[in-house]
């Protein structure tokens, strides 16, 4: 991934760091969401389909329609049944989508499975990871089901490509899990740095998050008109979360606002 600061020119360049400007991925349903995640300055796109349940795998079709609407960055999520486990069959098959979603121009994929204890699934995680060869990816909300987190935060990072990890601190969401996640990143750089906040994200946790180092965020229908999936992806509430978190992290670093 690219570093995020602001050039001459008012564009975004992306990383996560703890001096860079933060990473706004929004997520897309549609080719029509792509306009409004554009020009409200959003820097990723994740396309999903069914918003149900964590979202399931989109059809390449539309993934190739995203990506030719756009110039970035664009994942895709891996995720063919309800739970947070998987099969031999749909890892096949999921190797499959990836290997789709990548040569219709996407830059990454999201996905993230849990063992049978409710743990981080290495061997699945890792399996898909290797069939991708490096390609970039994001461990999706599965994390949040964990049992024991300090456990999956250390399988998480030892996973090859992974550079995001979404979450919420609470499979309830960052309404009840914003203070596990600042209280963890503040005390550990690496989680701080691989971490992506999403799931309920509000305009009062991004402070905290910041000021703990976070530097990537995810937002989904909070985006849309009304917060519903039935409108596409407005600019102005896209715009209204880039200039809120351009704006704490300048604060968070001592710098003039605005």
């Amino acid at each position: 991934m690219s570093i995020v600061v602001i050039n001459q020119v008012g564009e975004h360049t992306h990383g996560h760091g703890p001096g860079d400007a933060p990473l706004l991925e929004v997520v897309a349903v549609h080719p029509r969401d792509v306009a409004g995640a554009h020009d409200g300055g959003a820097d990723r796109l994740l396309v999903v389909d069914r918003t149900d349940d964590g979202g399931r795998s989109p059809e390449p079709a539309t993934v190739s329609s995203v990506c030719h609407e756009t110039d970035l960055p664009v994942r895709a999520l891996l995720r063919l049944g309800q739970g947070h486990t998987t099969t031999g069959a749909e890892l096949a098959r999921m190797v499959g989508l990836a290997e789709d979603y990548l040569a219709t121009g996407a830059e990454g994929v999201a996905f993230g499975f849990l063992d049978a204890d409710l743990n981080v699934d290495v061997e699945v995680c890792a399996h898909l990871a290797d069939a991708l060869d490096g390609v970039p990816w994001t461990f999706h909300r599965a994390f949040d089901a964990s049992l024991e987190t300090d456990l999956s935060w250390r399988r998480v990072r030892r996973l090859r490509g992974v550079d995001a990890v979404l979450s919420a601190g609470s499979p309830r969401g960052l309404v009840a899990g914003a203070g596990e996640l600042t209280d963890r990143a503040a005390a550990d750089p690496e989680v701080a740095r691989l971490l992506m906040a999403g799931g309920g994200l509000r305009g009062e946790h991004v402070p905290w998050l910041v000021r703990a180092g976070v530097r990537q965020f995810h937002v989904a229908s909070s985006v849309r008109p009304g917060g519903s999936w039935k409108a596409h992806v407005d600019a102005g509430h896209v715009r209204a979360w880039r200039m809120l978190l351009d704006d704490a992290c300048d604060l968070a670093l001592g710098r003039p606002t605005g």
